[in-house]
């Protein structure tokens, strides 16, 4: 089943917003630098104009001179001033000879055989390329040639180039910067999607919102809720059945014990199979009731705990004192020191917790063994450790001891398998670090529980 999108609330486009914020980012800031551009661009146009203007001031003054009052001596004109923009040279030629030129100019006219009246050509003087304007009297017998070196306007360019990389890198990377952030803003809930997410656990199966989800987005939302909403009903169906299955089975379980511990009596010649057949009843029974429980704590979540403080000596003195008994038979010690009043928990949770604990360790040690539990404070939080002098169990097989199903090999004992899996089950729904360890004098094995040091004891 899919959720579908309130009707009021339109889905918005992800590639519009991300394409509108990047075009608006990308015109404010081109506006900004075609600003920066324009204005640099018009300092060094002023420059190159500046220098146009004296050039040519230089040379009507030099061309209005009467030089042929002079007898038409050369006299060289300016000469080339160091930093110009605008470098010039010209040439006044008569009757093919230099009769007045600049002191950048050559000897020789730049051009000998112009055909045309006036206009440009490109010539070379002394291996360096030159562009030349020619423009004749209308005799032809005076012309006026002036050119400037291509590696002049080449200067110009470089220097314009110079002006501009640092303004334009700036805002290249002021560019890439406001990218990056608007972004990570039109992205944003899609991130937060992602982590809705990622924080889905097999006990929290609940729809992703849709309301407000990008259009490109929602579509992979619906899809997910589908699956989530497929595998929610799978796993109630499975509980529902193994909790079912489980009920059904105690009552004709409890009616067959009852059966066969009458015909134990009524037959005492077979005494010891029917025996037997009382144990694998009881294992049968066992099995059925640690089905049940975690078919209650599998759908839990942790807020629906209610936790409250719990009277810890009294819990320890009154399972210590239901399993005396067994113990006594066989000469096991139980030692127990508690330094702890009260632990925050769930009052039944945790007693089948340290039930389970206390029964584990009874069924695996051998007569004679000693088990401790502990109960202080360790670390800034509450620690409850149950740990025996028996076999134990190998570091490869502690790793797997929450397993369902999971049991030591060679160990000879009736069980299920699921003990420490509830055990587990209620650690995680507490909040509570369980760690399997060594046990009492280098050997057999040790249970720890740290609570949760937000739950503190009273």
């Amino acid at each position: 089943m899919t959720n579908k999108p309130d009707a009021a609330v339109q889905p918005w486009s992800l590639r519009r917003r991300l394409l509108i914020a990047i075009v608006a980012a990308s015109t404010v800031l081109w506006l900004a630098s075609l600003g920066i551009v324009t204005v640099i661009a018009w300092q060094e146009t002023n420059d190159v104009f500046d220098d146009a203007l004296e050039e040519s001031g230089h040379m009507i003054m030099a061309a209005t001179t009467d030089w042929n009052e002079r007898g038409l001596l050369l006299r060289p004109g300016l000469e080339s001033r160091p930093g110009r923009k605008v470098d010039m040279q010209y040439q006044i030629v008569a009757d093919g000879r230099v009769i007045q030129r600049t002191g950048g100019a050559p000897a020789k006219p730049f051009v000998t055989d112009f055909d045309e009246q006036d206009g440009f050509a490109d010539v070379r003087n002394n291996g360096d390329p030159w562009r030349v304007f020619v423009v004749r009297d209308a005799a032809r017998s005076v012309e006026v040639q002036v050119g400037q070196q291509q590696s002049k306007r080449f200067d110009i360019l470089e220097e314009l180039a110079e002006s501009l990389w640092l303004p334009v890198l700036g805002f290249l990377l002021l560019l890439a910067l406001v990218c990056w952030v608007l972004t990570g803003r039109v992205l944003k809930p899609l991130r937060q999607t992602a982590a809705s997410i990622a924080a889905k656990t097999p006990h929290d199966l609940t729809q992703v919102p849709t309301a407000g989800q990008a259009r490109e987005v929602l579509p992979i939302v619906q899809a997910l809720n589908g699956v989530l909403g497929r595998l929610e009903a799978a796993l109630q169906a499975e509980r529902r059945f193994t909790a079912d299955a489980a009920h059904e089975l105690r009552t004709p379980l409890a009616g067959l014990h009852m059966h066969v511990q009458l015909l134990q009596r009524q037959h005492p010649e077979l005494a010891a199979p029917f025996q037997k057949l009382r144990h694998d009843i009881a294992r049968t029974t066992g099995l059925v009731d640690s089905l049940l429980m975690l078919a209650r704590l599998d759908p839990l979540a942790r807020e629906q705990l209610v936790c409250q403080p719990v009277p810890l000596p009294a819990l320890l003195e009154r399972l210590v004192g239901a399993h005396a008994h067994e113990a006594a038979e066989r000469a096991i010690i139980i030692d127990v020191q508690c330094e702890l009043d009260y632990v925050e928990a769930d009052p039944q949770m945790l007693d089948i917790v340290l039930r389970n604990l206390l029964d584990n360790a009874l069924r695996y040690c051998p007569d004679g063994s000693r088990i401790a539990i502990d109960a202080r404070r360790h670390g800034g939080s509450d620690r409850i450790a149950v740990r025996d002098n028996g076999p134990g169990v190998d570091e490869a097989s502690r790793a797997r001891l929450s397993e369902r199903f999971f049991r030591v090999l060679g160990k000879g004992q009736p069980g299920s398998g699921l003990g420490l899996s509830i055990v587990r089950r209620i650690a995680d729904l507490h909040g509570i670090a369980l760690t399997f360890g060594m046990g009492l004098d280098g050997r057999g094995l040790g249970v720890t529980l740290d609570f949760d040091p937000s739950l503190r004891s009273v």
